[in-house]
């Protein structure tokens, strides 16, 4: 976070005479004065602004100088520190405090909402243009708040922490539990979004005073870290898309082939394979829980876990059918098949989510030979695994380990993952359209058309996103397609009453 170095005649109530020495303030230090958060954006150097007398004036956040923004005081008094318990770092009441006392603005009182009323024009980044590029900015920081919700959020936030200053709410660890994460979640999505809008502030006070004081290089470093948040905020915006209580979970991956025999087996295959290049682009983790090869081409069905932060968020966008229109290389005379294969997308929920609790008893375990190549790789031991869980029907099956005890724990995270989200659509009806892959899926609701003949071109049916290049998308560029879906469906539910 870059330090902004603003002087007493500014930003002071103080009647005496300007101080030369400059005060720094980092908002971000406020909200962890123990262990500053990094920052994508390297700050301007403290000892290229001096002050007027010439001396360096400027001392760093954290080091102990007040700070002469009232603004600042005003904040601190909206985070309640001195009121609060020291478990919950002084954040009582932060929500309804901080949106009624404190709007960051720069020395003159320039705040995001003035970049937009103000309605400076957005040129092309390779302008040197540093109110297009605050501009940019700031319609990001707008377009982020209302995908967030923010005014809902600052409500639930402003409820959370009532509920958290109760004195018997650790009578209940699991319930107090349960509040305290989303708390830290919707405060850590708060803080972040708090800090980009007050370094972008910042870097205008720093190039404002860079021109007073004929800095040129501080003038181009200031223009240069507005350019890299410009471009930054395209990946906020994107991350702002996957604001899901599990969006940010890693995932299993899993896809079946549909009725046509050999044509949609190796359909199948493509397919994982088309997720497995995305995942790996993505530098997620990729590893393969089960895979149930066809006979002659291709594969039945397969899973695979896709380890990364937002994978679910991302690979959601992936649910339902997949059809295929090509030349069938399975077919001597060359006619035209169309092949259907099934995308399902579980999210795997961590340690503090609350797991349907699986009983010993309500299971089936069944072993049996795993399939794969023949000759001298074939496998000659049970290792395979398949568990039903006879209450609700759900199977589980992971054959890809030599060792029965390793695919037995594998089959048993599946059907943790499938049995979690089947209760958690019941209890809530969340997710309800990722679930409804495992359920109520049918091969006349395709999501997406991939046709290599007689024309070239892949179409998502939900969209209408559309490229012309079947290849890379087969080779797993996919963002496009994810992109478009999360927007498009961002865009309904704000649209909705």
């Amino acid at each position: 976070m870059p330090a902004i170095f603003l002087r007493r005649s500014r930003i002071g109530s103080s009647p005496h005479p300007p101080n030369p020495a400059s005060r720094a303030f980092s908002l971000r230090s406020l909200f962890s004065p123990a262990a500053p958060s990094e920052s994508r954006f390297e700050a301007p150097k403290p000892s290229r602004f001096r002050g007027s007398d010439g001396s360096g004036g400027g001392s760093v956040a954290g080091s102990g100088a007040p700070v002469g923004a009232s603004w600042v005081r005003r904040l601190e008094e909206a985070l309640g520190r001195s009121g609060c318990p020291a478990r919950f770092g002084g954040l009582r009441s932060f929500a309804a405090r901080a949106a009624a006392a404190v709007e960051p603005a720069t020395s003159d009182g320039l705040t995001v909402e003035g970049i937009l009323s103000s309605q400076w024009t957005i040129l092309d980044e390779s302008e040197g243009d540093w109110k297009s590029h605050a501009a940019a900015i700031a319609q990001s920081i707008s377009l982020i708040k209302r995908r967030l919700q923010w005014k809902s959020l600052l409500v639930r936030l402003e409820l959370l922490s009532t509920q958290l200053n109760k004195p018997d709410l650790w009578d209940d660890p699991q319930h107090a539990g349960k509040i305290s994460r989303e708390h830290g979640r919707l405060m850590a999505k708060m803080r972040e979004v708090m800090g980009f809008e007050q370094e972008l502030l910042e870097h205008i006070d720093m190039i404002k005073l860079a021109r007073e004081e004929s800095d040129a290089d501080l003038e181009l470093e200031s223009l240069q870290a507005l350019l890299r948040m410009r471009r930054f905020s395209k990946e906020k915006e994107l991350e702002a898309l996957l604001a899901g209580e599990h969006d940010s979970c890693s995932c299993f991956v899993e896809v079946q082939a549909g009725a046509g025999g050999t044509e949609s087996m190796d359909w199948a295959a493509m397919v994982m394979n088309m997720y497995k290049m995305w995942a790996q682009r993505r530098g997620y983790g990729v590893t393969v829980v089960d895979e149930m090869p066809g006979e002659i081409a291709g594969i039945k069905r397969a899973t695979i876990k896709v380890d990364g932060e937002y994978a679910f968020g991302y690979a959601k966008a992936e649910v339902g059918v997949h059809r295929l229109v090509r030349i069938s290389p399975f077919d001597s005379n060359k006619r035209r098949h169309t092949s259907f294969a099934a995308v399902a997308v579980i999210p795997i929920f961590g340690e503090d989510f609350s797991h349907v609790q699986i009983n010993e008893s309500d299971l089936r375990i069944e072993r049996f030979r795993s399939g794969g190549a023949g000759g001298q790789s074939v496998n000659t031991t049970d290792s395979a695994v398949r568990i039903v869980h006879i209450p609700t029907g759900v199977t589980a099956t992971c054959q890809n380990e030599r060792s029965q005890h390793q695919n037995k724990a594998s089959a048993m995270a599946v059907l943790q993952s499938r049995l979690d989200q089947l209760e958690m659509a019941r209890q809530a009806q969340m997710n309800a359209q990722h679930t409804q892959s495992l359920t109520e899926i049918s091969w006349g609701n395709q999501i997406r058309s991939y046709v290599l003949h007689p024309y070239r071109m892949v179409k998502d049916l939900r969209t209408n996103y559309e490229v012309s290049d079947p290849d890379s998308v087969l080779e797993g560029d996919l963002d496009g397609f994810i992109l478009s879906y999360l927007s498009d469906l961002m865009d309904k539910d704000e649209a909705s009453p």
